[in-house]
């Protein structure tokens, strides 16, 4: 009998994903013992042209991890699209633009020039820039990032940077068996990380007002208490569970891999609402001196979802 056949195949991503996969250790090997890996360019010596040889359909499952930033990496996942009878989004780059979306902050020539010739690292005195010249056989930048649904339909999404490799193996497993979730779904929780935080027997039993937030480096905070009750900006109540609280384990604040609850239409902005909302100010005075301790607001609360954000047009109308 014929083993379902898997794809894996990154975009724009910084390699997390993969090791993810490589993480389910002994569940790697479950799940070799019971599929066809097919196309895995970073882990083995697949080639472009077997994948195009399979017909329309025939593999059952392709896992694309990375932002879509590149030509390339459109033609891809449109190949693996058709090829594939179920795509799945892993990975918080695939899911909502990730990390790499915040590139859309700026324009794509501003930033191969300011990688390849502005940085302090760059020595590079001709000033060469890839894709300078029209004739160049490369893969262009697109104008902006992409989620990877806003180029191709997905089946499913796995949040996460990187995906718990539990949740991995989980999702493929379901698929593999054909179990396969309603689609459409994110399979991670339904409820906000603080429900599964293991600090939250910490909170006050009443209203918390914060007269100004705290950055990790301005104070000794304690490993046992919620880090909003110490000042410190956490995203859990604003994000999805399913972590394994893996960043309030070691003690960092959550900021926000796993994207909204379902719904929400913009983390971004529901956790600018609900940072206002602890704000203890009084004044607009009070207000912008609360704000004013957070240097980066767009890259902290749109840090994993801004390329799926409702600011989309805006980046489309000045591209």
């Amino acid at each position: 009998m014929t083993k379902p056949r898997i794809a894996l195949y990154w975009c724009a991503s910084c390699g997390g994903c993969e090791e993810a996969v490589l993480d389910m250790a002994e569940g790697l090997l479950r799940l070799t013992s019971s599929v066809d890996i097919v196309f895995w360019p970073a882990v083995m010596d697949t080639r472009y042209a077997e994948l195009t040889d399979f017909p329309d359909g025939s593999i059952h499952a392709s896992l694309i991890n990375g932002a879509i930033q590149q030509e390339d990496h459109v033609h891809m996942a449109r190949l693996l699209r058709r090829k594939s009878q179920f795509v799945i989004a892993s990975g918080a780059c695939a899911h909502l633009g990730g990390v790499i979306g915040l590139a859309n902050l700026n324009r794509p020539e501003d930033i191969l020039r300011r990688v390849y010739t502005g940085a302090d690292t760059a020595v590079n005195p001709n000033g060469v820039i890839p894709g300078g010249s029209p004739d160049a056989d490369i893969s262009r930048p697109l104008k902006r990032v992409y989620p990877l649904d806003r180029i191709v339909a997905v089946d499913y999404y796995i949040p996460g940077c990187p995906p718990p490799p539990a949740l991995i193996e989980k999702a493929l497993t379901r698929l593999i068996e054909n179990m396969p979730p309603d689609k459409g779904r994110v399979l991670a929780e339904t409820q906000a990380l603080c429900h599964f935080c293991p600090r939250k027997n910490s909170l006050p039993s009443g209203s918390l007002l914060i007269s100004k937030f705290k950055r990790l480096h301005e104070t000794c905070w304690d490993p046992s208490v919620c880090f909003l009750r110490q000042g410190l900006i956490c995203l859990g109540p604003v994000t999805r569970g399913g972590c394994e609280s893996r960043c309030i384990s070691g003690n960092m604040p959550c900021r926000g891999c796993f994207g909204p609850l379902d719904a929400v239409t913009d983390q971004g902005g529901k956790a600018l609402s609900f940072m206002a909302a602890l704000m203890a100010a009084d004044t607009e005075a009070q207000a912008s001196a609360a704000v004013a301790a957070i240097p980066d607001i767009a890259g902290l609360c749109y840090r994993y979802s801004l390329a799926a954000s409702v600011l989309e047009p805006i980046f489309s109308e000045s591209s």
